[in-house]
């Protein structure tokens, strides 16, 4: 069992402390790829909800408004 041991524990610690800096580099990457897709789903969502709204307002700008009558009155 001991001639096994060092073929599970790290030879030194700067070797642990390379596989967690690469760890953690990997991981924020990849936090940083997830959250600007995200934010490009956000824009491209808010931009068509946006474009729906004014196309919505222009149609309604061109209908006839009926309430406007009866305020007349």
């Amino acid at each position: 069992m001991s001639k096994n041991l060092p073929y599970i524990i790290p030879a030194s610690q700067s070797e642990v402390q390379e596989g967690f800096t690469n760890y953690q580099i990997t991981y924020q990457f990849y936090q940083e790829v997830h959250t600007r897709l995200e934010l490009q789903r956000h824009r491209e969502w808010y931009y068509a909800t946006a474009e729906q709204h004014r196309q919505d307002l222009k149609k309604m700008r061109g209908e006839l408004n009926i309430l406007q009558w009866f305020r007349r009155s």
